[in-house]
């Protein structure tokens, strides 16, 4: 016999939870106006990995609602830290 369990979110976690995704959604803004620095190539990963993260913030929801406030966080800093690198490194210029 298989025991199922629910487990009910309070309204504070399904709001943080909401926040938070739409906080991760916003940062796609600096993701596609990377375009102005990013040659297309790299600008493609860039794109994917904010895909991959959107599939793990909505995973992230299902599991731990409030924790979804951080991934807008790792998201900007994820990008920054590309976006550094890539103008150290491979020398990118606007």
């Amino acid at each position: 016999m298989t025991q199922t369990s629910t487990h009910r979110w309070s309204t504070g976690a399904t709001i943080l939870g909401i926040v938070g995704i739409v906080a991760y959604a916003l940062t796609g803004f600096l993701f596609v106006s990377s375009g102005l620095v990013v040659p297309a190539p790299w600008l493609f990963v860039l794109w994917a990995a904010w895909i991959v993260g959107i599939y793990l913030v909505i995973r992230l929801f299902v599991t731990r609602r409030a924790l979804t406030l951080l991934a807008a966080v790792a998201a900007v800093a994820f990008w920054w830290v590309f976006i550094t690198l890539g103008e150290s490194i491979l020398d990118w210029t606007a």
